[in-house]
């Protein structure tokens, strides 16, 4: 069984309501093999066939009941399955939306996607299968045996000692299977990634003509996947074989026992019988949990990355929470001993009360507004290093603040916490002097537009992927924002205008037409704070410096994080904040930071000195 199984929302009500349909299943199995076997003996010794009918209508009802419980126990099942798989979903995808944009670009896209379709859709099979066998492999042995044990006390024990065997067995096979299909999980993790990498960069391969020489690479990913499936599907084959034979030799020393002991006159004919009937009965949900065992693997281990996902998500809540009550205790809310004080809780309360109730005001920015960050600390494993450590500053109002550092300098990190991807360590994130609870992120999120480093070009028009932020905006102040990015030279090329298709399956743009997407994107969002991730990092010179043309006039009227590591857009802005080892080595302007002659002239010495 899972380990979160336990865990499900509402698994326990299900529980017990299909326990209660499979112990009145044991007792309809129980009730079908003794009325037959008791009009097969009635026949034996000479009966008429007319009158063992009342006998053989007894046991068409109880045939007729176990099926109708095994078709309610399905039925419970697949709806709790439904249910359980489009809440994980959900849960999910909320998760991705938390964690960000540099947790999907970790474990790649591709993998999430085929999570939240196929891998949910596996988890539902799962559960569908799983629970009705586990609870059977549970209940019916044990009624079924200590009914044979009141028929038979020799083949009672038989049957007790055999089946040990088989569940030892199964164990066995299923340590050996769990490796195998641990193996094809990764294979089809790496399939999956591969695939969405493949389709982006089609167009790419095919303008360098290397779609031919990327074939013998998707060819090998797709062996490895396929060699992984086919070694799992042995393994499945050969567990199964096993069940049934052991199975099979069970049931035979069963049935030699009961014929010696009839032919010696030991035995009755009708407890025989019963016991006979009883005897594979009592074998079928193991050979049933053990069939099923490797159709339900996929979708556990499927539910158990799903939970993973959903895990990570919740500790990255948590720590916000945590955050938070530690700025509520440096509040004064705790008295000496450590307990609430209710003054200090009333007006903590109150102050937030009105903090929420002001929300959008908090999260809202413009000229007199405030931003401070002090003594932020990020930390990605509880033993590893700090991507930030004692990152401090503060700013006001509207302006561009070019982030500059080198690669690893923690200039992404940084966006990532101004965005309210990635929850500090440790520090606080004050806007307008409130501290960034879950409730005022989500105002704060609704303020911000971010501009990747590979911005995503969704499936769908042009005209559907600059609507991201707003999809309400009607075609002309699409056209305006498209125009107003630089777009127009592109539209006008294409047949269809706005409405050309993009994405997988549709046209693929180049990275600075992708970028100009994203501008407009952000622009038609009209939100006043712009978060852009080393925006032309993977652009030629040309492409930028027209980019950059574009955007500058752009930045007016907004406040602009640009992380970069082109210091040729540093005199352009407002203030600049020099990274280094993830802390703040300098912050000033273009001119202040070289007449200071530290970090960022440094930085500006080494790269003429290059050119």
């Amino acid at each position: 069984m899972g380990r979160g199984l336990m865990k499900l929302p509402g698994i326990r009500p299900v529980l017990a309501l299909a326990s209660a349909l499979v112990l009145l299943q044991a007792m309809t199995i129980i009730m079908q093999a003794k009325w037959l076997a008791q009009a097969i003996t009635a026949l034996f010794e000479g009966a008429t066939v007319s009158s063992q009918y009342p006998v053989l209508l007894l046991f068409l009802a109880a045939f007729a009941a176990r099926y109708a419980l095994s078709f309610w126990l399905q039925l419970v099942t697949t709806r709790y399955a439904e249910r359980t798989g489009t809440d994980l979903r959900r849960e999910m995808t909320e998760q991705w939306f938390r964690l960000g944009p540099r947790y999907a670009k970790t474990e790649g896209t591709g993998h999430l996607v085929t999570l939240a379709r196929e891998g949910v859709s596996q988890y539902k099979t799962y559960l569908e299968l799983f629970i009705p066998r586990m609870l059977g492999m549970g209940f019916i042995p044990v009624v079924v045996l200590l009914y044979v044990f009141k028929l038979d006390t020799m083949s009672g024990v038989i049957l007790m000692l055999t089946l040990p065997i088989l569940i030892v067995f199964m164990i066995l096979i299923g340590l050996a299977t769990q490796r195998k299909i641990d193996g094809q999980f990764k294979s089809y993790k790496a399939l999956a990634n591969h695939f969405v990498d493949t389709l982006r960069g089609l167009e790419t391969l095919k303008t360098l003509g290397q779609s031919k020489t990327h074939e013998g690479s998707i060819m090998q990913v797709s062996q490895r996947y396929r060699k992984a499936t086919m070694s799992t599907l042995r393994m499945a084959f050969l567990s199964s074989f096993a069940l049934d034979f052991f199975t099979m030799l069970s049931v035979a020393s069963v049935a030699v026992g009961l014929g010696l002991r009839l032919t010696e006159g030991q035995m009755s004919l009708f407890p025989a019988l019963t016991v006979l009937i009883l005897a594979p009965e009592y074998f079928l949900p193991v050979r049933m949990l053990g069939a099923d065992y490797h159709a339900t693997l996929d979708g556990k281990e499927a539910g158990e990355a799903i939970n993973q996902v959903i895990a990570r998500g919740k500790a990255a809540e948590q720590r916000e929470k945590d955050a938070y009550a530690s700025v509520v205790d440096q509040s004064g809310v705790l008295d000496e001993n450590g307990a609430v004080s209710p003054t200090q809780l009333r007006v903590v309360f109150n102050r937030d009360k009105h903090g929420m109730q002001d929300a959008a005001t908090a999260a809202s920015w413009g000229e007199h507004s405030r931003l401070a960050l002090t003594n932020i600390q990020v930390r990605h494993e509880a033993e590893g290093a700090y991507s930030l450590q004692d990152v401090t500053f503060q700013l006001k109002g509207l302006g561009k603040i070019g982030i500059i550092g080198a690669s690893g300098a923690g200039k992404s990190t940084l966006i990532d916490v101004l965005a309210g991807f990635q929850p500090p360590t440790a520090g606080q994130v004050l806007v307008n002097g409130k501290h960034l609870t879950p409730e005022l992120l989500r105002d704060w999120r609704s303020q911000t537009a971010a501009i990747p480093q590979h911005p995503y070009t969704f499936s769908g028009s042009i005209a559907d992927n600059i609507r991201f932020y707003k999809p309400e905006a009607s075609d002309a102040e699409v056209a305006q924002a498209a125009q107003v990015a630089g777009l127009t030279k592109l539209l006008s090329s294409l047949a269809s205008g706005l409405h050309e298709q993009i994405g997988a399956g549709g046209r693929q743009l180049s990275g600075g037409q992708e970028q100009r997407v994203a501008l407009a994107r952000a622009l038609l969002s009209e939100r006043s704070v712009l978060l852009l991730d080393e925006p032309t990092a993977h652009l030629d010179v040309e492409t930028e410096y027209e980019l950059k043309q574009t955007m500058l006039p752009l930045f007016e009227g907004k406040l602009v994080f640009l992380a970069t590591h082109r210091l040729h857009w540093m005199p352009h802005m407002d203030r600049i904040i020099v990274m280094d080892g993830g802390t703040v080595a300098e912050t000033g302007t273009h001119q202040e930071l070289l007449a200071r002659k530290g970090v960022y002239y440094h930085m500006i010495e080494a790269q003429m000195e290059a050119i």
